[in-house]
């Protein structure tokens, strides 16, 4: 036994002398560490996403660093993850940041924004371009070290328990909308409700609320909206890309060895990409079994889609001139989104324009 560990201790002193003994033994220790989610488990591909990015660390770490994913409401609400997060009750959260445009409407742009990027053109900015560097230094100030981590892709309008005919039947309207998407509808006359995923169905039911929208058919069938409001309206112009994030508690993260940030990083990379090809595979058949169950579809008129624009870019240059953490990244945001559009206008809307109007 005294040789062996004698043996072990040469060996540290050995990496010691060699600088590189904090990463080695940080990699090799065991970590457990917990994240509280902003979505029921019944959402398997928007809960899902932590559950796949824990799972991959795992793998990745031999086991070493284990992530326990907790639903909304177990740890904490499901609108409590950031503070959570930020104090250190968990260590990690996963959520959609615009839920917390009340705290500060620079949230959203970590997210989705009525009119914003979609989803490639989200993915390119924060990776590409300055998106994460910028909300990096937004962040810093909670606490919180954010990744991308998952996209549902363009989504739906949502259930509407009467139609729309007009920008004037929106006025006086109780809608269940998340985040920055109520700020607009308010200036198109409609009272925009915050209410998380799990409850949205039974205030539908009551007629608490007028309409909801959540995310897309996948989804929507499994939360059985179009049980209590038959008409599915599109597209969902206040979340034409919405991205998911990562908050890892800026201590904790300090503390790990770069291998294990490292990982952090490519799971996390990893789960982005599988959220929205698990939704882009599975909304075609869910949204043809609720056609087939009697929703009906319609595209939201004209001017209900002329006013909400004119109304968003009202909003946000307010914004520019009463916030400053705004300004900075949505300057940066908005540019961006300029020329990616002019792009995307000659290649993806070209060529989906044309593929989407054959008979394949």
């Amino acid at each position: 036994m005294e040789r062996r560990s004698f043996i072990q201790r040469a060996g540290i002193a050995g990496v010691l002398a060699a600088g590189a003994a904090p990463a080695i033994v940080h990699a090799q220790a065991n970590i457990r560490w917990r994240l509280a989610s902003s979505f029921p488990k019944s959402l398997d591909t928007i809960y899902g996403a932590a559950e796949v990015m824990a799972k991959k660390v795992g793998e990745m770490t031999g086991g070493k660093f284990q992530i326990s994913v907790h639903a909304a409401g177990e740890l904490m609400p499901a609108f409590g993850v950031l503070d959570g997060a930020s104090n250190a009750t968990v260590e990690m959260a996963h959520t959609a940041p615009y839920y917390f445009f009340g705290k500060d409407p620079t949230y959203a742009l970590d997210c989705a924004i009525p009119f914003g990027l979609n989803s490639r053109q989200m993915s390119a900015w924060m990776f590409e371009g300055n998106g994460l560097k910028l909300t990096r230094e937004f962040y810093a100030a909670s606490g919180i070290v954010n990744f991308p981590m998952g996209n549902t892709g363009a989504q739906m309008g949502g259930w509407f328990r009467k139609e729309i005919k007009s920008l004037a039947d929106m006025k006086g309207l109780k809608m269940r909308i998340g985040g920055f998407g109520g700020k607009v509808l308010e200036r198109i006359g409609a009272v925009p409700q915050n209410i998380p995923g799990g409850e949205i169905y039974q205030a539908l039911e009551k007629g608490t609320i007028d309409a909801a929208e959540w995310v897309g058919p996948y989804d929507d069938l499994k939360l059985g909206f179009n049980k209590v409001a038959p008409n599915y309206y599109y597209p969902g112009w206040w979340e034409g890309g919405p991205q998911l994030s990562l908050y890892v508690n800026k201590k904790a993260y300090d503390g790990l060895s770069a291998e294990y940030k490292a990982i952090i990083e490519a799971a996390s990379a990893y789960a982005h990409v599988e959220m929205q090809a698990r939704y882009d595979a599975r909304n075609p058949a869910a949204l043809k079994t609720l056609v087939g169950q009697g929703t009906k579809l319609f595209r939201f008129p004209k001017d209900v889609m002329e006013g909400s624009f004119k109304a968003a870019m009202e909003v946000y240059t307010e914004l520019n001139q009463s916030n400053p953490a705004w300004k900075k990244i949505y300057e940066d945001y908005a540019a961006f989104r300029r020329d990616a559009n002019l792009w995307f206008r000659f290649t993806e809307a070209g060529f989906d324009d044309f593929m989407q109007s054959q008979k394949l």
